[in-house]
């Protein structure tokens, strides 16, 4: 599929992963709506690309209508959504002294990252349905959801969190299939340990310790492996309800 020239919307597009595929997007000629909470990064990095920010909250429906409405009011047809947003939390099920795990945070990061994504699949998936076709394949756009490794490799304390991401690759699927009568593509991506700004200030010796279990390239994956494979994935368009590992190789060990 073209990207040039097509309008693209990224959830968590301020920072970290969600950055550096509206950079990838961008440069490959796409008017991309940052979606994310973070207004002084998300309106600097708009400016910056040419494209648009809007203020969202991807668990809340309206908040993701409004920045979907807002991508495809930037004069091009919108092809591309790719989610990013999403929190982490970490708490074994059943403490050491016999606490279980508090509820609240469970529904938090399911609300976040599952529920986030479900937002935005649908409510961009009907939008991107309202192109015009493209090309003798009638396709009209992607879907592009971030999910984790720990959602098939879940280590210790990653309940929510693996539950979630778990959930994103549950839907894969399934929305590809809702979704290939109109000519949209879903693919997932499990990225592994990669050097986001959440790692920023560590020390080479921890980043060293994260990568000790991938096989090659012994090291951290980067935010911009990360958007060239969501630039990829939206230009090939025999891509499609995949769910795709970048993780070196690694497979998580129980913590």
């Amino acid at each position: 599929m073209e990207i040039n020239g097509a309008a693209a919307i990224v959830s968590g597009g301020a920072s970290g992963l969600g950055e550096a595929t509206a950079r990838a997007l961008a440069e490959a000629g796409a008017i991309v709506t940052i979606a994310d909470l973070n207004e002084e990064k998300g309106s600097a990095l708009a400016t910056e690309l040419g494209g648009v920010f809007v203020k969202t909250d991807v668990a809340d429906e309206a908040s993701v209508a409004a920045a979907v409405a807002a991508a495809t009011d930037t004069g091009a047809p919108l092809r591309i959504a790719v989610s990013c947003a999403g929190i982490g939390y970490a708490s074994r099920i059943v403490g050491k002294d016999g606490t279980p795990h508090a509820i609240e945070p469970f529904l938090k990061v399911i609300q976040v990252n599952l529920i986030g994504t479900f937002n935005m699949m649908r409510l961009a998936a009907s939008a991107i349905a309202r192109t015009e076709p493209l090309g003798a394949d009638g396709e009209r756009g992607v879907l592009v959801n971030t999910g984790s490794v720990a959602a098939v490799d879940g280590q210790v304390g990653q309940v929510a969190y693996s539950a979630s991401k778990g959930g994103i690759v549950g839907m894969t699927l399934p929305v590809a299939r809702d979704l290939s009568v109109v000519g949209i593509r879903v693919c997932t991506i499990l990225p592994g340990t990669m050097d986001t700004p959440l790692f920023g200030m560590a020390s080479p010796e921890i980043k060293a310790g994260l990568a000790k279990d991938v096989l090659f390239p012994k090291r951290m994956g980067s935010p911009a492996e990360f958007g060239a494979l969501v630039r990829s994935i939206a230009e090939i368009s025999y891509l499609n309800a995949e769910v795709i590992r970048l993780d070196g190789g690694v497979r998580m060990p129980p913590k």
